[in-house]
């Protein structure tokens, strides 16, 4: 069994409120049709208990497949995940750039959530899923449901289908990570929220977003970023965008 984890870009992010240590937020999601990572489901060949294999930059138990491995399991299937992993490796090859605003740990886990559902026969639906989901990432839900477009909000839990037609992204990271947390941080000191805008972008199709808004004003956490990480500055390019927490940017193909 194999599967393709896509990669995300937010056309637009605004910060619309705090719920507790987390900020809630009125985004739109657009999936990147040709940057994925490959999931495939291999025999097992050592006796660790998840044998994982790919190249990763944390420890297993920080590993985004490894929180999804244990998220199923503590929804009520111990037996179906034990007997899984007594048999199958996860193996995978990542393409999608780490700390890069661009979704590859979420999407990789929701795609692992999907093949659990289906190999392990548990039938659950794609908003039992989500719900499962949602304590691995703020951002799996998206990926569950699958949609090319589509405004999310609360802290990720709410996905909601924007009908627009397919765009095209193409996407440029530069070799510079961003630490979500650290630039979530650097948003607060200087904490603003226009909820009308942020209402008024959800309506708006992205093709017009872009068109309309400069990347300051589509995206709240930019110049949290670029406060951080000052290099960033020499890739910001007219036409193109910065997506989630960075440090990608990506514009739409014509």
């Amino acid at each position: 069994m194999k599967i393709f984890a896509k990669a995300k870009v937010n056309i637009f992010l605004k910060i619309v409120g705090k719920r507790g240590e987390y900020h809630e937020l009125l985004s739109r999601f657009v999936r990147v049709e040709d940057l994925y990572d490959e999931l495939s489901i291999e025999k097992k060949q050592t006796a660790d208990y998840f044998e994982l294999v790919g190249e990763f930059g944390c420890p297993l138990e920080k590993n985004t497949l490894y929180k999804a491995l244990v998220a199923f399991k503590e929804a009520g299937f111990t037996k179906e995940v034990d007997e899984f992993c007594a048999t199958y490796a996860l193996h995978v090859k990542k393409n999608i750039p780490s700390f890069a605003g661009l979704g590859g740990g979420s999407s990789d886990a929701a795609s692992f959530l999907v093949m659990l559902n289906e190999l392990l026969n548990t039938h659950l639906s794609k908003e039992q899923l989500s719900q499962i989901g949602s304590k691995v990432g703020a951002d799996v839900p998206f990926f569950i449901y699958d949609y090319a477009s589509a405004n999310v909000s609360g802290i990720g839990e709410v996905v909601e289908v924007f009908d627009e037609e397919v765009l095209h992204v193409k996407v440029f990271t530069p070799t510079l990570a961003c630490d979500t947390a650290k630039v979530y941080k650097a948003f607060r000191q200087n904490y603003k929220i226009d909820l009308p805008l942020a209402d008024t972008m959800s309506k708006m199709k992205s093709s017009e977003l872009l068109q309309k808004y400069q990347d300051i004003e589509l995206n709240d956490l930019l110049p949290a970023a670029l406060s951080l990480y000052p290099a960033l500055e020499e890739y910001r390019k007219k036409g193109w965008f910065f997506s989630g927490s960075g440090s990608s940017f990506f514009h739409i193909k014509s």
